[in-house]
């Protein structure tokens, strides 16, 4: 798979993006401390439930979610771009997915946090205008 971690989403309600910025698909910026390395998101992000590495090149990451109850395959796209962390999570099949993109993506900056490798979003500026 293409690298599309910055592609906004399409119109289904089934991705959220720190790069898209209408509202059902936005994800407000994980700002990252200074000196964080992929590796040290891979291996944050490898704590989310049913997740694998698919591809690692550079500063991008593409890992597979499995969803738990009909093993669905979501696309968790991560991509370091100067002190941001640039995150694309979207369901490869399906129209809506009844908010798991968006809760899975929670769970990542809630883990990042817990490893203090992002920046707490009270500490950020969030104008996107």
């Amino acid at each position: 798979m293409k690298n599309r971690v910055e592609l906004p989403c399409a119109d289904k309600p089934n991705c959220v993006s720190t790069q898209d910025s209408r509202k059902e698909h936005h994800l407000d910026p994980y700002v990252l401390k200074k000196g964080v390395t992929i590796n040290q998101v891979e291996a944050a992000a490898l704590t989310l439930p049913r997740s694998k590495v698919i591809s690692k090149s550079g500063d991008y990451l593409h890992i597979t979610c499995t969803t738990k109850i009909l093993r669905f395959t979501d696309d968790l796209e991560l991509e370091i771009k100067g002190e941001k962390l640039l995150v694309r999570s979207e369901s490869r099949v399906g129209y809506s997915d009844f908010g798991v993109n968006r809760s899975r993506a929670e769970a990542l900056r809630n883990i990042l946090l817990e490893k203090e490798l992002i920046v707490p979003n009270e500490n950020v500026d969030n104008k996107s205008e």
